[in-house]
Formats: C-alpha cells, sequence, structure tokens
C-alpha cells in the first residue's frame, strides 16, 4: 500500500472521528478511537441491553503494528459546550459523581494539592498519593492516578505474590487536554491521554480501558443535555 493510499485512507477514518491524530513534535500519532461506537450503543442499543460489554482491553500500537514501548490510554471524545464548562465538569464535585457513578476524585485543583479518592460511592474520599500535576483552566487537567489497592486484587487474576507486589508499584498518570474541535460545528475536543504504565499486560491499564470510554459517554450526555438511560421517558 502506498504511502499517499494510507494516507488518504487515515483522513478519511479521521473524519469520521473514528482514528484521532496526536501531534507529538513534528511526529503524528494514529490512535484507534471506539468513543463513536461506544456513544451509540451507550445511547441507542444500552436501553435493550441493559449489560455493559466486557471491559475493553485497549494496547495502543502505531499503525505498522509495532507495540509502543511505553503503553498509553488515548480518547478522543467531541462535546458540544465550552471549555470554560468542560473544565468545570471536570473539577466540579457534583458532576464527577453524576459521570463517574458516585466514585472519583476530590481536590482543590491547583498544581501539587492532593486529590483525595473514593473508591466506594457510600465510603469516605481517601488520600492515595494522587497529586496535581497541571491545573490550567479550559485547557489542560492533569494529575497522578492512584495506584492498586487492596481490593482490586479480587477483581483481577494474578499468578503469585510476587506479581502483586509489582503491580501495586505501578504508578501512572492521565491528562485531560481541551481545545476547540477542527470544525466550529463539532463543538469543543477532549483528548484523555493515560499513561505511565509499566507493559501492556498491565493490571491498572486493564481497569481503566473500559472505564474511560463509558465516563466519557456519560460526561457528553451530562454537559449536551441528553437523557440518561436510567432516567425515565
Amino acid at each position: 500500500m502506498s504511502r499517499r493510499a494510507a494516507s488518504r485512507h487515515l483522513a478519511v477514518l479521521e473524519s469520521a472521528l473514528l482514528v484521532t491524530v496526536v501531534r507529538s513534535g513534528r511526529a503524528e500519532l494514529h490512535h484507534l478511537n471506539p468513543v463513536p461506537v461506544q456513544e451509540a450503543a451507550e445511547r441507542w442499543i444500552g436501553r435493550y441491553e441493559r449489560h455493559r460489554p466486557d471491559a475493553l482491553s485497549h494496547r495502543e500500537q502505531n499503525l505498522e503494528g509495532t507495540a509502543m514501548d511505553k503503553p498509553e490510554f488515548v480518547y478522543v471524545i467531541y462535546i458540544q459546550t465550552t471549555a470554560e464548562k468542560l473544565y468545570q465538569a471536570l473539577t466540579d464535585p457534583e458532576s464527577i459523581k453524576i459521570y463517574m457513578g458516585g466514585y472519583g476524585p476530590d481536590s482543590t485543583w491547583e498544581a501539587g494539592a492532593p486529590v483525595r479518592w473514593k473508591m466506594d460511592p457510600d465510603g469516605e474520599f481517601e488520600e492515595v498519593g494522587q497529586r496535581v500535576l497541571e491545573a490550567e483552566p479550559g485547557k489542560r487537567l492533569s494529575y497522578t492516578w492512584h495506584t492498586l489497592q487492596p481490593m482490586h486484587r479480587q477483581m483481577f487474576d494474578f499468578a503469585s505474590d510476587q506479581e502483586w507486589e509489582e503491580a501495586v508499584r505501578e504508578r501512572s498518570k492521565v491528562a485531560f487536554d481541551i481545545e476547540p474541535a477542527e470544525e466550529p460545528e463539532m463543538g469543543i475536543r477532549l483528548t484523555i491521554t493515560h499513561d505511565g504504565f509499566d507493559s501492556p499486560d498491565s493490571k491498572m491499564l486493564e481497569g481503566v480501558s473500559g472505564g474511560w470510554i463509558a465516563i466519557l459517554s456519560t460526561l457528553k450526555t451530562l454537559l449536551e443535555g441528553g437523557k440518561f438511560l436510567d432516567e425515565p421517558a
């Protein structure tokens, strides 16, 4: 396949929002974007099939098929809102409670500030070593992610105590980049990059890969004023 043909094919996929381009210096990294398909499932199919699909194990690879040395999880979604409202939703406790289902972070959202996390909707916010890395209203929010907690050991299949001990040392981070969409009518482009995983087999990567898709879909519905599937018609 020629380079020109590949470029044309990528352009079609990008226009359909099934591939997203993230620029890194002079390079352009192309990532598969499952969000549009998931949105259709959540908004239209989900009301007939209530069981959420099994978590998508997302292994980021470049388009030549070579696995990335440092796996990362990249999602892009377009939301009909303003950059200010989107950033507010990412930091407002009441909004977070809605689109994260009662779980999620709490912070003053200043660089260096602690990020407490609620592991149980009925529990309290806990200090688990997370910190805000960047907080630029309307543009970017980034913070370190919590490590695997004891409750997670029951959720994943660890072959040995040693494998578990290695897994709990992994420390990833997440970043939300907010910018105008390429076309004004598309609204705001939100790019979430979750990286810092030790390997493509990371249990944390496996866990967050399915979660972010559902969270993004609910966040979009919240900001665009749509109905949630559990609301009466």
